[in-house]
């Protein structure tokens, strides 16, 4: 309960900070366009509240939430559906305040779920534990293409570690949602963290590794950066097959950015 209190916390702080960004803007602020084509900062914003809602409707109201989500297949797939939620709620007059509102209803509702619970999500289901990490990665994630938008550099902070260890736990699913096998042998990453320690998984004596800095690892598993354009190191081949598919987030294989993408 210690740990999922810890986490709820840093999912806290992680929405706060965007929040500050955002919570001044201007009109044409809000229509800034961001990193992800076609999406201003109020469609990551509404993504953001979107998701968040679908979250505390798992939560809540789980058999509601698989209904929902069959009820997403008859439209154009999920990331279609993504895309038409995120344009449809970019336009509320209560935006910021509709995302203030759902984020804090969500954590206090996985604070309140029994130890055990499974909750449905659009991959394989999650305790509280890893639906909080999950959206903590989210919120950063789409925090980081707002704070890009808007020319704002933030400093990385040890929540990253909560995303790292999301990217390295979905590993597998970045293989199999692609149709690949999953690797048979675990890997050894090793990561430079933001608070100056070594972050590491995987046993020591691996022969397949990862490392290089945390938060470029961060950006590569939320497909925020091209691998090229990071100082990460692969060694072996399922390794660096790996670094060309990681993906820490739901659904179907994601698109990433290109080359030269970030400044």
């Amino acid at each position: 309960m210690v740990e999922l209190n810890a986490l709820v916390a840093d999912l806290r702080a992680e929405g706060d900070e965007i929040d500050v960004l955002v919570r001044d803007l201007p009109p044409d602020g809000w229509t800034r366009p961001t990193p992800a084509a076609g999406w201003t900062v109020a469609h990551q914003i509404a993504h953001l509240a979107w998701t968040d809602e679908r979250a505390l409707l798992a939560a809540s109201a789980p058999d509601e939430f698989r209904a929902e989500f069959a009820r997403f297949a008859g439209r154009a797939g999920l990331d279609a559906v993504v895309d038409e939620e995120a344009t449809r709620e970019s336009t509320r007059p209560d935006l910021l305040e509709w995302w203030r509102v759902g984020r804090e209803k969500l954590a206090a509702a996985l604070l309140d779920l029994p130890p055990g619970t499974k909750l449905p999500w659009y991959g394989p289901p999650m305790s509280p534990a890893s639906m909080t990490t999950a959206r903590l990665m989210e919120t950063w994630a789409h925090g980081q293409d707002v704070a890009d938008a808007l020319g704002v550099r933030r400093a990385p902070t040890p929540r990253l570690r909560h995303v790292a260890h999301l990217g390295v736990r979905t590993r597998d699913f970045a293989f199999v949602t692609r149709g690949l096998a999953a690797p048979g042998e675990e890997f050894r990453v090793e990561l430079q963290g933001t608070d100056g320690e070594l972050w590491t998984w995987g046993p020591a004596d691996a022969t397949q590794r990862v490392t290089g800095p945390a938060t470029e690892f961060c950006l590569l598993v939320t497909q925020r950066v091209h691998r090229a354009d990071t100082a990460l190191v692969a060694v072996g081949a399922d390794a660096d097959t790996w670094l060309d598919i990681a993906q820490a987030f739901a659904g179907p294989p994601g698109t990433g950015r290109e080359v030269g993408s970030r400044g």
